[in-house]
């Protein structure tokens, strides 16, 4: 074939002139019918498919709905069963005086919180995995890449996992709250926030700890149960023990009956009796149940009464040993005479006590 016969079936050239350009084609009657038909034929062949796909997914998404509002609400009124029972101490109501309503209310929140968010995330993750089942998407490369996202997120942030689980579990199980005063081995004071990540507690000086969870090994909870009062009174040994009881016992039953210390005492003042007997002086010891964190107050508010009524009773208190008298420095020349006048030749004494010395000779003439 030639060149001009390639040419020729090619067509004539696009001129660049306006006037020679080619209109547009406009879709005619008869395109449209052919398209909606075959549109209409695919939709024909494949409808069923996409319904049941359709429905799946749809169905997968009300069955989610519906247990994620059931779950979310059998958990409320779990932490709402929760927050109104009043848990016993030793077979009494102390524990619902030991937790108040504050503290109560923020751990049952914070309990129902985690709870509910763990649930929402397991189903609607699992319907989500259900749904990209269902539209044929192959799931192993998936859950293989989030499998290992998982085991590098867990390695680089094992602290930070460790201190979240630590916070869940301390919610949990109360071991302590808003409120508390507590000993957490790298820190004490009261308990002003309580996180699942870090607690915040106020010091004695004023000053804030922030305690990661994960660090904390041991807790001590000076708030919960109850708290005692020890007094060690030291008397002098030739006091009479009966006087000395008599007197204690008196101040422990005035002091019982008079507020607020009838509120902040749990139990009778008691005097155990001697702690120790020593050569000077003897020891007797006074304990009563208060209510936690106020043993403090309780015991000086007792050595107060106990100093008042002694010194009224005229039983002497022995404030521990004595202080050592302090010899006074031995002076050197203590053991030396005092110099004397007549070791000086020239002094009037040495001149008085000197012999006299004997007449010159006298000469004579014939």
């Amino acid at each position: 074939m030639s060149l001009s016969a390639v040419l020729l079936a090619a067509g004539p050239s696009p001129s660049p002139t306006p006037s020679d350009s080619e209109t547009p084609r406009v879709p005619s009657l008869q395109d449209a019918q052919e398209s909606a038909t075959n549109a209409a034929g695919w939709v024909e062949q494949n409808w069923s498919t996409w319904l049941a796909i359709g429905l799946r997914v749809l169905l997968i998404v009300v069955i989610a709905a519906v247990l994620r509002v059931f779950v979310r609400r059998a958990i409320t009124k779990l932490i709402d069963r929760m927050n109104r029972t009043v848990q016993s101490v030793d077979g009494s109501a102390l524990g619902g005086l030991l937790v108040n309503v504050e503290r109560r209310r923020q751990r049952s929140q914070a309990i129902g919180s985690v709870l509910r968010s763990v649930a929402s995330f397991l189903i609607i993750g699992t319907a989500a995995l259900m749904i990209l089942g269902t539209f044929q998407i192959n799931l192993a490369p998936l859950l293989a890449s989030a499998g290992v996202a998982g085991v590098a997120i867990g390695f680089g942030a094992r602290n930070l996992v460790t201190d979240f689980l630590s916070g869940v579990f301390m919610i949990l199980e109360d071991q302590y709250g808003v409120g508390d005063s507590i000993d957490a081995g790298v820190a004490s004071g009261e308990v002003i926030e309580v996180g699942l990540r870090v607690t915040k507690l106020r010091g004695e000086g004023g000053e804030i700890w922030y305690v990661r969870n994960g660090e904390v090994k041991r807790i001590g909870n000076l708030s919960q149960g109850w708290a005692t009062a020890n007094v060690d009174v030291t008397v002098h040994s030739g006091e009479d023990l009966d006087r000395v009881k008599a007197t204690l016992d008196e101040v422990a039953e005035k002091m019982g009956a008079e507020e607020p210390w009838n509120e902040l005492l749990w139990g009778p003042i008691e005097v155990l009796g001697l702690d120790s007997v020593l050569l000077d002086s003897m020891v007797v010891r006074v304990t009563a149940k208060t209510m936690p964190g106020k043993s403090l107050t309780v015991e000086r508010e007792l050595r107060w009464r106990i100093k008042r009524a002694f010194d009224a009773a005229g039983i002497r208190i022995v404030g521990g040993a004595t202080a050592p008298v302090e010899e006074q420095p031995v002076d050197p020349t203590a053991g030396m005479a005092a110099p004397s006048v007549y070791a000086n030749a020239t002094s009037p004494q040495s001149a008085a006590a000197s012999p006299l010395a004997p007449p010159a000779p006298t000469s004579t003439t014939k």
